[in-house]
């Protein structure tokens, strides 16, 4: 497929970038580009090659500034049909990353607010550079959150804490993040592209599958009951151990050398 506002590359050995590609707009998220990241997502999705996937942005001031408010306000009375369609494909998509089997890493610099800090909410690890802040935004602008925040949020950081980026639009730095647990690392700004990049080569080599059950057990462990939670664990865990890089694991591991997975 072909992209306008968005970059999508592969360096043949399993690993993916998939790049916000708006500078000049601050990577704000119009319509275009909410379509175009659910069909970039189901082609990531659908590719039996992807091991991990690496998210990224282009400029250096705004990972993603939200919203095209510019955008929202030239659609006039269709302003509803307009955030009706941004937000079905934005949601596609985040579902998607969240439940692809790949591995997704996140690399921000800049600034991330309203739906870009909920689709690295998404995410399964976020690298930050160290002057990146983080901020939800949505009710400083009369609107509310949307892209996922409010199921992921809470549970990222405590709901006494996620009341207080929703209700307050707080601006958090970077360290501030790490510490809320919003974020899983931060390195000094010139470092972030390698750290991120080495993070998602690291989780090329690893065991695929594994990582995609692993990703759906930790999604549908908040509402589940526990029976239902330790069941799925228990046929996830039977289904691991009868596939290549199951048995690959356990021979490593045994035989006190490393694993030499393959993705299957």
């Amino acid at each position: 497929m072909t992209y306008e506002s968005l970059i999508l590359t592969r360096d043949g050995r399993g690993l993916a970038e998939l790049t916000l590609n708006r500078p000049q707009a601050g990577n704000a998220l119009n319509a275009d580009l909410c379509d175009e990241l659910a069909r970039a997502a189901i082609e990531l999705d659908e590719d039996p090659t992807l091991r991990a996937l690496l998210l990224t942005a282009r400029g250096e001031a705004m990972f993603c500034a939200g919203g095209d408010l510019k955008a929202m306000q030239e659609a006039g009375a269709a302003g509803g049909a307009l955030i009706k369609r941004m937000t079905g494909s934005l949601h596609a998509a985040i579902s998607r990353l969240a439940r692809m089997r790949a591995p997704v890493v996140a690399a921000v610099q800049g600034v991330a607010a309203g739906g870009g800090l909920s689709l690295l909410c998404g995410c399964d690890l976020v690298i930050a550079a160290a002057s990146a802040k983080f901020t939800l935004a949505y009710t400083r602008a009369g609107l509310t959150p949307d892209g996922g925040s409010t199921f992921f949020l809470a549970r990222l950081v405590g709901l006494r804490r996620a009341y207080e980026l929703a209700l307050t639009n707080r601006v958090l730095s970077a360290q501030e993040a790490l510490e809320w647990g919003l974020i899983t690392q931060v390195v000094p700004d010139q470092d972030l592209g390698e750290a991120a990049g080495a993070l998602a080569a690291n989780l090329v080599r690893g065991p695929t599958e594994s990582f995609g059950a692993t990703k759906r057990l930790l999604l549908d462990g908040a509402t589940n009951s526990l029976e239902t939670q330790m069941e799925l664990e228990s046929r996830a865990i039977a289904e691991a151990i009868r596939r290549p890089d199951g048995q690959e694991g356990i021979a490593a591991f045994l035989e006190k050398r490393r694993p030499g997975f393959v993705g299957k």
